[in-house]
Protein backbone atom coordinates (compact mmCIF):
# COMPACT_ATOMS: atom_id res chain seq x y z
CA UNK A 1 0.00 0.00 0.00
CA UNK A 2 1.48 3.41 -0.95
CA UNK A 3 2.31 5.83 1.88
CA UNK A 4 -0.12 8.57 2.85
CA UNK A 5 2.17 11.22 1.36
CA UNK A 6 1.60 9.68 -2.08
CA UNK A 7 -2.13 9.18 -1.61
CA UNK A 8 -2.71 12.80 -0.68
CA UNK A 9 -0.44 14.21 -3.39
CA UNK A 10 -2.21 17.16 -5.09
CA UNK A 11 -3.39 16.83 -8.69
CA UNK A 12 -4.06 20.53 -9.38
CA UNK A 13 -2.11 23.75 -8.90
CA UNK A 14 -4.65 25.09 -6.40
CA UNK A 15 -4.14 22.09 -4.14
CA UNK A 16 -0.37 22.49 -3.88
CA UNK A 17 0.64 23.45 -0.35
CA UNK A 18 2.70 26.64 -0.18
CA UNK A 19 4.75 28.14 -3.04
CA UNK A 20 2.24 30.95 -3.55
CA UNK A 21 5.08 33.18 -4.77
CA UNK A 22 5.33 30.85 -7.79
CA UNK A 23 1.89 29.31 -8.16
CA UNK A 24 -0.51 32.00 -6.97
CA UNK A 25 -2.81 33.68 -9.49
CA UNK A 26 -0.76 35.71 -11.94
CA UNK A 27 2.58 34.42 -10.63
CA UNK A 28 5.32 33.52 -13.13
CA UNK A 29 5.47 29.74 -12.87
CA UNK A 30 1.69 29.37 -12.86
CA UNK A 31 1.43 31.49 -16.02
CA UNK A 32 4.06 29.33 -17.74
CA UNK A 33 2.24 26.12 -16.79
CA UNK A 34 -1.13 27.48 -17.89
CA UNK A 35 0.35 28.49 -21.25
CA UNK A 36 1.10 24.85 -22.03
CA UNK A 37 4.55 25.78 -23.37
CA UNK A 38 6.89 24.29 -20.80
CA UNK A 39 10.56 25.31 -20.92
CA UNK A 40 13.42 23.41 -19.34
CA UNK A 41 13.40 24.26 -15.65
CA UNK A 42 15.41 23.82 -12.47
CA UNK A 43 13.48 23.58 -9.19
CA UNK A 44 15.66 24.62 -6.27
CA UNK A 45 14.67 24.20 -2.63
CA UNK A 46 14.52 21.90 0.41
CA UNK A 47 13.12 18.39 0.19
CA UNK A 48 9.47 17.59 0.82
CA UNK A 49 8.00 20.89 -0.34
CA UNK A 50 6.30 19.91 -3.60
CA UNK A 51 8.89 19.86 -6.39
CA UNK A 52 8.10 16.30 -7.49
CA UNK A 53 4.37 16.89 -7.09
CA UNK A 54 4.47 19.94 -9.34
CA UNK A 55 6.40 18.05 -12.02
CA UNK A 56 3.64 15.42 -12.05
CA UNK A 57 0.95 18.09 -12.37
CA UNK A 58 2.83 19.73 -15.26
CA UNK A 59 3.16 16.41 -17.08
CA UNK A 60 -0.57 15.71 -16.69
CA UNK A 61 -1.60 19.18 -17.90
CA UNK A 62 0.60 18.98 -21.00
CA UNK A 63 -0.18 15.31 -21.81
CA UNK A 64 3.51 14.52 -21.74
CA UNK A 65 4.86 11.21 -20.53
CA UNK A 66 6.54 11.71 -17.16
CA UNK A 67 9.75 9.83 -16.54
CA UNK A 68 11.62 10.17 -13.25
CA UNK A 69 15.29 9.64 -12.51
CA UNK A 70 17.35 10.23 -9.40
CA UNK A 71 20.85 11.46 -10.19
CA UNK A 72 22.29 9.61 -7.20
CA UNK A 73 21.65 6.27 -8.93
CA UNK A 74 20.89 7.05 -12.59
CA UNK A 75 23.38 6.53 -15.42
CA UNK A 76 23.90 7.99 -18.85
CA UNK A 77 22.30 4.86 -20.30
CA UNK A 78 19.15 5.57 -18.30
CA UNK A 79 18.84 8.90 -20.09
CA UNK A 80 19.36 7.26 -23.49
CA UNK A 81 16.73 4.63 -22.67
CA UNK A 82 14.21 7.37 -21.92
CA UNK A 83 15.02 9.21 -25.14
CA UNK A 84 14.54 5.96 -27.07
CA UNK A 85 10.90 6.00 -25.99
CA UNK A 86 10.28 9.05 -28.19
CA UNK A 87 9.72 6.78 -31.18
CA UNK A 88 7.17 4.69 -29.32
CA UNK A 89 3.54 5.15 -28.36
CA UNK A 90 4.64 6.19 -24.85
CA UNK A 91 6.46 9.24 -26.19
CA UNK A 92 4.06 10.40 -28.86
CA UNK A 93 3.22 13.66 -27.01
CA UNK A 94 6.76 14.22 -25.81
CA UNK A 95 8.60 13.21 -22.66
CA UNK A 96 9.04 15.27 -19.53
CA UNK A 97 12.08 14.07 -17.61
CA UNK A 98 12.08 14.85 -13.92
CA UNK A 99 15.67 14.52 -12.71
CA UNK A 100 15.94 14.67 -8.95
CA UNK A 101 19.18 15.79 -7.23
CA UNK A 102 20.83 16.86 -10.49
CA UNK A 103 23.88 18.07 -8.55
CA UNK A 104 25.01 14.43 -8.34
CA UNK A 105 25.40 14.14 -12.11
CA UNK A 106 28.99 14.67 -13.17
CA UNK A 107 29.99 16.93 -16.05
CA UNK A 108 29.91 14.15 -18.65
CA UNK A 109 26.43 13.05 -17.60
CA UNK A 110 25.13 16.62 -17.68
CA UNK A 111 26.66 17.08 -21.14
CA UNK A 112 24.80 13.98 -22.36
CA UNK A 113 21.61 15.45 -20.96
CA UNK A 114 22.36 18.75 -22.69
CA UNK A 115 22.41 17.07 -26.09
CA UNK A 116 18.79 15.97 -25.75
CA UNK A 117 17.34 19.13 -24.23
CA UNK A 118 19.03 21.26 -26.91
CA UNK A 119 17.31 19.47 -29.76
CA UNK A 120 14.00 19.43 -27.94
CA UNK A 121 13.82 15.65 -27.61
CA UNK A 122 12.84 15.94 -23.99
CA UNK A 123 11.67 18.65 -21.61
CA UNK A 124 13.79 18.69 -18.49
CA UNK A 125 12.67 19.56 -14.99
CA UNK A 126 15.67 19.13 -12.73
CA UNK A 127 15.47 19.53 -8.98
CA UNK A 128 18.16 20.19 -6.43
CA UNK A 129 18.43 20.98 -2.76
CA UNK A 130 21.72 22.81 -3.40
CA UNK A 131 22.28 26.20 -5.00
CA UNK A 132 22.11 25.41 -8.74
CA UNK A 133 24.47 28.25 -9.59
CA UNK A 134 27.20 26.36 -7.73
CA UNK A 135 26.31 22.76 -8.58
CA UNK A 136 24.71 22.74 -12.03
CA UNK A 137 26.84 23.33 -15.10
CA UNK A 138 26.39 26.66 -16.86
CA UNK A 139 25.41 25.03 -20.14
CA UNK A 140 22.38 23.45 -18.45
CA UNK A 141 21.53 26.62 -16.53
CA UNK A 142 21.72 28.81 -19.63
CA UNK A 143 19.04 26.67 -21.26
CA UNK A 144 16.81 26.47 -18.19
CA UNK A 145 14.73 28.72 -16.00
CA UNK A 146 15.48 28.47 -12.28
CA UNK A 147 12.64 28.64 -9.75
CA UNK A 148 13.34 28.73 -6.04
CA UNK A 149 10.90 26.84 -3.84
CA UNK A 150 10.48 28.09 -0.27
CA UNK A 151 10.04 26.14 2.94
CA UNK A 152 6.31 25.72 3.55
CA UNK A 153 4.97 27.71 6.50
CA UNK A 154 3.40 25.88 9.48
CA UNK A 155 0.01 27.40 8.60
CA UNK A 156 0.12 25.82 5.15
CA UNK A 157 1.50 22.51 6.41
CA UNK A 158 -1.26 22.32 9.02
CA UNK A 159 -3.88 22.41 6.25
CA UNK A 160 -2.21 19.37 4.69
CA UNK A 161 -2.01 17.65 8.07
CA UNK A 162 -5.76 18.08 8.60
CA UNK A 163 -6.46 16.68 5.12
CA UNK A 164 -4.12 13.81 5.89
CA UNK A 165 -6.02 12.85 9.03
CA UNK A 166 -9.32 13.06 7.11
CA UNK A 167 -8.02 10.71 4.41
CA UNK A 168 -6.53 8.32 6.98
CA UNK A 169 -9.87 8.17 8.79
CA UNK A 170 -11.74 7.33 5.59
CA UNK A 171 -9.27 4.60 4.71
CA UNK A 172 -9.64 3.05 8.16
CA UNK A 173 -13.43 3.59 8.21
CA UNK A 174 -13.16 5.27 11.56
CA UNK A 175 -13.41 8.62 13.29
CA UNK A 176 -10.42 10.31 14.84
CA UNK A 177 -10.63 12.35 18.00
CA UNK A 178 -7.59 14.58 17.75
CA UNK A 179 -6.33 16.32 20.87
CA UNK A 180 -5.77 20.06 20.78
CA UNK A 181 -2.34 20.99 19.53
CA UNK A 182 -1.65 17.78 17.57
CA UNK A 183 -1.99 19.19 14.05
CA UNK A 184 -0.07 22.35 14.93
CA UNK A 185 2.72 20.40 16.58
CA UNK A 186 3.19 18.14 13.56
CA UNK A 187 3.05 21.11 11.18
CA UNK A 188 5.69 22.97 13.17
CA UNK A 189 8.02 20.13 14.15
CA UNK A 190 8.44 18.88 10.57
CA UNK A 191 10.13 22.13 9.59
CA UNK A 192 8.15 22.81 6.43
CA UNK A 193 8.67 19.30 5.00
CA UNK A 194 5.17 18.23 3.96
CA UNK A 195 6.28 14.68 3.23
CA UNK A 196 7.58 14.23 6.78
CA UNK A 197 4.39 15.76 8.13
CA UNK A 198 2.35 13.18 6.22
CA UNK A 199 4.56 10.39 7.56
CA UNK A 200 3.90 11.70 11.08
CA UNK A 201 0.15 11.73 10.41
CA UNK A 202 0.30 8.15 9.20
CA UNK A 203 2.27 6.95 12.22
CA UNK A 204 0.05 8.70 14.76
CA UNK A 205 -3.03 7.28 13.03
CA UNK A 206 -1.60 3.76 13.27
CA UNK A 207 -0.92 4.15 16.99
CA UNK A 208 -4.23 5.79 17.92
CA UNK A 209 -6.05 4.53 20.99
CA UNK A 210 -9.63 3.24 20.62
CA UNK A 211 -12.08 4.88 22.98
CA UNK A 212 -15.90 5.13 22.95
CA UNK A 213 -16.29 4.18 19.29
CA UNK A 214 -13.56 6.44 17.93
CA UNK A 215 -9.77 6.51 17.83
CA UNK A 216 -7.94 9.07 19.95
CA UNK A 217 -4.75 10.71 18.70
CA UNK A 218 -2.87 12.26 21.58
CA UNK A 219 -0.39 15.11 21.62
CA UNK A 220 2.02 12.91 23.53
CA UNK A 221 1.92 10.33 20.74
CA UNK A 222 2.46 13.03 18.10
CA UNK A 223 5.53 14.29 19.96
CA UNK A 224 6.97 10.79 20.22
CA UNK A 225 6.44 9.89 16.57
CA UNK A 226 7.05 13.14 14.72
CA UNK A 227 10.45 13.31 13.12
CA UNK A 228 11.79 16.70 13.99
CA UNK A 229 13.35 18.42 11.02
CA UNK A 230 12.82 22.06 11.85
CA UNK A 231 16.58 22.55 12.02
CA UNK A 232 17.02 21.78 8.30
CA UNK A 233 20.75 21.84 8.87
CA UNK A 234 23.42 20.56 6.53
CA UNK A 235 26.98 21.67 7.20
CA UNK A 236 27.75 21.61 3.49
CA UNK A 237 24.51 23.18 2.31
CA UNK A 238 22.98 26.62 1.97
CA UNK A 239 21.10 26.39 5.28
CA UNK A 240 24.41 26.13 7.14
CA UNK A 241 25.61 29.45 5.75
CA UNK A 242 22.19 31.05 6.16
CA UNK A 243 22.19 30.25 9.87
CA UNK A 244 25.75 31.50 10.32
CA UNK A 245 24.87 34.65 8.40
CA UNK A 246 21.82 35.22 10.60
CA UNK A 247 23.95 34.58 13.68
CA UNK A 248 26.57 37.21 12.88
CA UNK A 249 24.15 39.76 11.47
CA UNK A 250 22.01 39.53 14.60
CA UNK A 251 25.03 40.23 16.82
CA UNK A 252 26.12 43.02 14.49
CA UNK A 253 22.60 44.42 14.63
CA UNK A 254 22.66 44.36 18.47
CA UNK A 255 19.75 41.93 18.77
CA UNK A 256 20.69 39.48 21.57
CA UNK A 257 17.44 37.50 21.28
CA UNK A 258 17.91 36.69 17.60
CA UNK A 259 21.61 35.99 18.14
CA UNK A 260 20.80 33.50 20.91
CA UNK A 261 18.20 31.83 18.69
CA UNK A 262 20.73 31.21 15.91
CA UNK A 263 23.32 30.10 18.45
CA UNK A 264 20.79 27.56 19.75
CA UNK A 265 20.18 26.27 16.22
CA UNK A 266 23.88 25.76 15.68
CA UNK A 267 24.36 24.00 18.99
CA UNK A 268 21.25 21.82 18.66
CA UNK A 269 22.78 20.61 15.41
CA UNK A 270 26.02 19.91 17.27
CA UNK A 271 28.02 22.48 15.32
CA UNK A 272 30.13 23.91 18.11
CA UNK A 273 33.15 24.77 15.89
CA UNK A 274 31.15 27.00 13.52
CA UNK A 275 29.47 28.82 16.41
CA UNK A 276 32.82 29.52 18.07
CA UNK A 277 34.53 30.62 14.88
CA UNK A 278 31.77 33.01 13.81
CA UNK A 279 31.53 34.48 17.30
CA UNK A 280 35.25 35.31 17.36
CA UNK A 281 35.06 36.79 13.87
CA UNK A 282 32.11 38.95 14.87
CA UNK A 283 33.66 40.39 18.01
CA UNK A 284 36.76 41.42 16.04
CA UNK A 285 34.95 42.63 12.93
CA UNK A 286 31.86 44.30 14.38
CA UNK A 287 32.75 45.31 17.94
CA UNK A 288 36.40 45.87 17.22
CA UNK A 289 37.94 49.08 18.54
CA UNK A 290 34.72 50.31 20.12
CA UNK A 291 35.31 47.83 22.95
CA UNK A 292 38.57 45.94 22.25
CA UNK A 293 38.61 44.55 25.80
CA UNK A 294 35.77 42.24 24.75
CA UNK A 295 37.95 40.33 22.29
CA UNK A 296 39.96 38.42 24.95
CA UNK A 297 36.78 37.93 27.00
CA UNK A 298 35.03 36.24 24.08
CA UNK A 299 38.15 34.16 23.40
CA UNK A 300 38.07 32.99 27.01
CA UNK A 301 34.40 32.02 26.67
CA UNK A 302 35.19 30.07 23.50
CA UNK A 303 38.07 28.29 25.26
CA UNK A 304 35.75 27.30 28.11
CA UNK A 305 33.11 26.07 25.65
CA UNK A 306 35.61 23.86 23.87
CA UNK A 307 36.99 22.59 27.17
CA UNK A 308 33.63 21.51 28.62
CA UNK A 309 31.96 20.52 25.33
CA UNK A 310 28.25 20.26 24.64
CA UNK A 311 25.74 20.65 26.15
CA UNK A 312 27.41 22.85 28.81
CA UNK A 313 29.28 24.80 26.12
CA UNK A 314 26.09 26.71 25.45
CA UNK A 315 26.48 28.60 28.75
CA UNK A 316 29.80 30.44 28.16
CA UNK A 317 28.85 30.95 24.52
CA UNK A 318 25.53 32.51 25.52
CA UNK A 319 27.47 34.89 27.79
CA UNK A 320 29.75 35.84 24.91
CA UNK A 321 26.90 36.25 22.42
CA UNK A 322 24.89 38.53 24.71
CA UNK A 323 27.97 40.66 25.44
CA UNK A 324 28.84 40.90 21.74
CA UNK A 325 25.29 41.83 20.76
CA UNK A 326 25.03 44.51 23.46
CA UNK A 327 28.51 45.96 22.99
CA UNK A 328 29.10 49.24 21.10
CA UNK A 329 30.03 48.60 17.48
CA UNK A 330 32.84 49.68 15.19
CA UNK A 331 34.11 48.21 11.94
CA UNK A 332 36.81 50.83 11.45
CA UNK A 333 39.71 48.35 11.66
CA UNK A 334 37.88 45.90 9.38
CA UNK A 335 37.37 48.63 6.78
CA UNK A 336 40.97 49.77 7.12
CA UNK A 337 42.50 46.37 6.40
CA UNK A 338 40.04 45.90 3.52
CA UNK A 339 41.23 49.16 1.95
CA UNK A 340 44.88 48.21 2.40
CA UNK A 341 44.27 44.79 0.87
CA UNK A 342 42.49 46.39 -2.09
CA UNK A 343 45.55 48.54 -2.83
CA UNK A 344 47.87 45.54 -2.66
CA UNK A 345 45.59 43.44 -4.88
CA UNK A 346 45.48 46.22 -7.45
CA UNK A 347 49.28 46.18 -7.71
CA UNK A 348 50.17 49.20 -5.59
CA UNK A 349 53.25 47.62 -4.04
CA UNK A 350 56.18 49.98 -3.62
CA UNK A 351 59.61 49.68 -2.05
CA UNK A 352 59.87 49.95 1.73
CA UNK A 353 61.25 53.43 2.59
CA UNK A 354 65.02 53.29 3.11
CA UNK A 355 64.82 54.47 6.73
CA UNK A 356 62.54 51.53 7.60
CA UNK A 357 64.53 48.78 5.93
CA UNK A 358 66.25 46.12 8.01
CA UNK A 359 69.78 46.92 6.89
CA UNK A 360 72.39 49.41 7.99
CA UNK A 361 74.59 49.85 4.93
CA UNK A 362 74.19 51.17 1.42
CA UNK A 363 75.51 50.09 -1.94
CA UNK A 364 78.10 52.16 -3.77
CA UNK A 365 75.34 53.43 -6.05
CA UNK A 366 73.63 55.33 -3.24
CA UNK A 367 75.07 58.87 -3.02
CA UNK A 368 73.13 59.64 0.19
CA UNK A 369 74.39 56.94 2.51
CA UNK A 370 72.73 56.28 5.86
CA UNK A 371 69.44 54.92 7.14
CA UNK A 372 68.14 58.17 8.75
CA UNK A 373 65.50 56.36 10.82
CA UNK A 374 64.01 58.50 13.59
CA UNK A 375 63.39 56.48 16.75
CA UNK A 376 60.01 57.75 18.07
CA UNK A 377 60.88 57.21 21.73
CA UNK A 378 63.66 59.76 21.40
CA UNK A 379 61.04 62.47 20.78
CA UNK A 380 58.34 64.08 22.94
CA UNK A 381 55.24 61.90 23.41
CA UNK A 382 57.09 59.09 21.59
CA UNK A 383 56.12 60.46 18.18
CA UNK A 384 57.93 62.13 15.31
CA UNK A 385 56.73 62.79 11.80
CA UNK A 386 58.30 60.57 9.14
CA UNK A 387 57.15 58.56 6.13
CA UNK A 388 56.18 54.94 6.74
CA UNK A 389 54.31 53.97 3.56
CA UNK A 390 56.04 53.33 0.22
CA UNK A 391 56.31 56.38 -2.04
CA UNK A 392 53.52 55.12 -4.30
CA UNK A 393 51.13 55.13 -1.34
CA UNK A 394 52.57 57.82 0.89
CA UNK A 395 49.31 59.81 1.01
CA UNK A 396 46.99 56.81 1.43
CA UNK A 397 44.52 56.78 4.33
CA UNK A 398 43.11 53.43 5.35
CA UNK A 399 41.99 53.93 8.93
CA UNK A 400 39.28 56.40 9.90
CA UNK A 401 38.39 56.86 13.56
CA UNK A 402 35.01 55.43 14.50
CA UNK A 403 32.44 57.63 16.21
CA UNK A 404 32.40 55.56 19.42
CA UNK A 405 33.72 56.77 22.76
CA UNK A 406 36.86 54.65 22.67
CA UNK A 407 38.12 55.67 19.24
CA UNK A 408 37.13 59.29 19.74
CA UNK A 409 39.36 59.29 22.84
CA UNK A 410 42.22 57.99 20.67
CA UNK A 411 41.47 60.67 18.11
CA UNK A 412 41.46 63.46 20.67
CA UNK A 413 44.79 62.24 22.06
CA UNK A 414 46.50 62.12 18.66
CA UNK A 415 45.03 65.43 17.53
CA UNK A 416 46.74 66.95 20.52
CA UNK A 417 50.05 65.25 19.68
CA UNK A 418 50.04 65.34 15.88
CA UNK A 419 47.94 68.42 15.28
CA UNK A 420 47.45 69.08 11.60
CA UNK A 421 49.46 65.95 10.73
CA UNK A 422 46.71 63.62 12.02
Amino acid sequence: MPPLADKIRPTSLDDVVGQKHLLGEGKPLRKIIESGEIPNMVFYGPSGIGKTTLASIIAARTNKTLRKLNATTASTQDIKDIVAQLDTFAGMNGILLYLDEIQYFNKKQQQTLLEFIENGSITLIASTTENPYFYVYNAILSRSTVFEFKTVTPDEVEKAVIRGFDLAAKQRSTVFEIEDGVTRYIATACGGDVRKAMNAVELTALTSVKKDGCEVITLESAKELTQKSALRYDRDGDSHYDILSGFQKSMRGSDPDAALYYLARLLEAGDLPSACRRLMVCVCEDVGLAYPQLIPIVKACVDIANAVGLPEARIPLADAVVMTANAPKSNSAYNAIARASADIQSGKIGSIPRHLQNKHYDGEDNPNKGQFYKYPHDYPNSWVKQQYLPDILKNARYYEFGDNKNEQAFKAYWEKIKGKDL
